[in-house]
């Protein structure tokens, strides 16, 4: 996977678990492609501050991904909900109880 979708997809499950500072350096650099001199000037910090925060935030993700493992598992209950639907029959999908069970399964609602 691209570093930049797994950064986003670690940043969606695990960003609240950071410092203001690491989650606004990362969402502005990877998400919305700030160089690190315009996020600097953006938080009013030096370019190697921001440099350290990111490599700092990126290791903390990916920390908690190796132990907590919730982007394997949800790539995974996607890759299953993706097969369920390419091979149930198209008379079972445009059931309404199907349909709305393979909506909670995707998160529309919040299981």
């Amino acid at each position: 996977m691209e570093e930049r979708v797994l950064i986003s997809l670690l940043l969606d499950f695990y960003g609240p678990l950071l410092t203001d500072k690491q989650r606004m350096s990362l969402q502005l650099h990877h998400e919305d492609d700030m160089s690190l001199g315009e996020i600097a000037e953006e938080l009013g910090v030096s370019r190697q501050a921001v440099h350290d925060n990111l490599q700092r935030a990126r290791h903390i993700l990916i920390d908690y991904e190796s132990k907590l493992h919730l982007v394997e598992q949800y790539e995974q209950r996607e890759g299953l909900l993706s097969q369920l639907k390419e091979n149930l029959p198209e008379e079972v999908l445009a059931e309404t109880k199907v349909q709305k069970v393979l909506a909670q399964m995707e998160g529309y609602y919040g299981i």
